[in-house]
């Protein structure tokens, strides 16, 4: 009789233990399928290239990287209160930002910060400047966001995608915007496409033009006139014709990096001090090519390391 209660014991034991189990990822679940509602007016934080996703280094990564130009301006993702802003050893120039919706993002490996802790900020306001600062590779924005808050084992991290939209390595996002997902093979050709014309993915799969983009020259004139399309960004501008965003914004006197279609924006013809990283690239290789030296590109570039990223900007000279 007694073993019978025991074997009873266990059995209502191992019952309660496998429902705590499933209830306690129905609620995970749940929070998971709150957040994309809770974010749905959210930008992307910045210009630039997926270079690194949530997940990744044996599921140490816990946000995503954005790679561009040193000092590409760093936005806020949605209103909020600024709950931190240091120096930290790993995460180089860092600011923490709290939301509205109990969400706390983000921003790491700046070269500058623009915002105390305790300031109120509004949805797209320039916090801080893309750099290298920190435990990086690279010029990058690491961005993360958190549930109720940050923790140093990141336990409440959450994958940006759900809030942002998917994205892939490789895939050029558009700062204030909302992104929209893409295949593979539409990225692919959105790289090579001269004509840079971003529409839905089936419309941009029926293209045929696939040339390599390529610089103007520098003989043919001194300056050209480009008229700005739907979909594109100072950024994918700047790639198309081996140039910087600042540059641009430079030249044609924009103030906050916001275009518009039908924009005519004027460029450098002769502007030849850009290199963009391909896959196989090495600083050895950029240096040959360019006529400089890995010491000069590293200096240029505030680089600590020899690593560089596919689709990285280096200045050259």
């Amino acid at each position: 009789m007694q073993d019978y209660i025991k074997r009873l014991l266990i059995a209502g034991l191992m019952a309660l233990c496998v429902s705590l189990l499933f209830l306690g990822g129905k609620h995970s679940q749940a929070e998971m399928l709150d957040i994309p509602e809770l974010t749905s007016d959210w930008i992307w934080p910045a210009e630039g290239v997926v270079s690194d996703v949530y997940g990744t280094r044996h599921g140490h990564h816990k946000g995503i990287d954005i790679a561009s130009e040193f000092r590409t301006p760093i936005h806020t993702v949605a209103d909020g209160v600024v709950t931190k802003s240091y120096y930290s050893g790993t995460y180089g120039h860092v600011v923490f930002i709290k939301h509205e919706n109990n969400l706390e993002t983000v921003y790491a490996h700046l070269n500058k910060r623009k915002v105390i802790e305790g300031q109120t900020v509004k949805q797209g306001d320039v916090i801080g400047e893309m750099g290298n600062t920190g435990d990086s590779s690279g010029v990058h924005l690491h961005f993360e966001i958190h549930k109720e808050k940050w923790t140093y084992d990141k336990e409440n991290a959450v994958n940006p995608v759900i809030a942002l939209g998917d994205a892939a390595i490789g895939q050029p996002v558009t700062a204030l915007e909302k992104q929209e997902a893409y295949s593979l093979e539409t990225i692919a050709k959105l790289r090579m496409a001269d004509d840079i014309q971003i529409g839905s993915p089936e419309k941009q799969e029926k293209r045929e033009s696939q040339e390599t983009v390529k610089a103007p020259s520098s003989e043919v004139v001194e300056s050209l006139k480009h008229v700005v399309r739907k979909g594109e960004s100072l950024w994918s501008i700047a790639i198309k014709y081996q140039t910087s965003v600042d540059s641009l914004a430079q030249k044609n006197n924009i103030k906050d990096f916001r275009i518009a279609a039908g924009d005519i924006l004027l460029i450098n013809a002769t502007e030849q001090d850009r290199y963009i990283v391909s896959a196989g690239d090495s600083l050895h290789s950029i240096a040959a090519k360019t006529k400089t030296s890995v010491e000069e590109l590293k200096a240029l570039n505030h680089l600590t390391t020899d690593v560089i990223q596919p689709q990285q900007i280096l200045i050259t000279r």
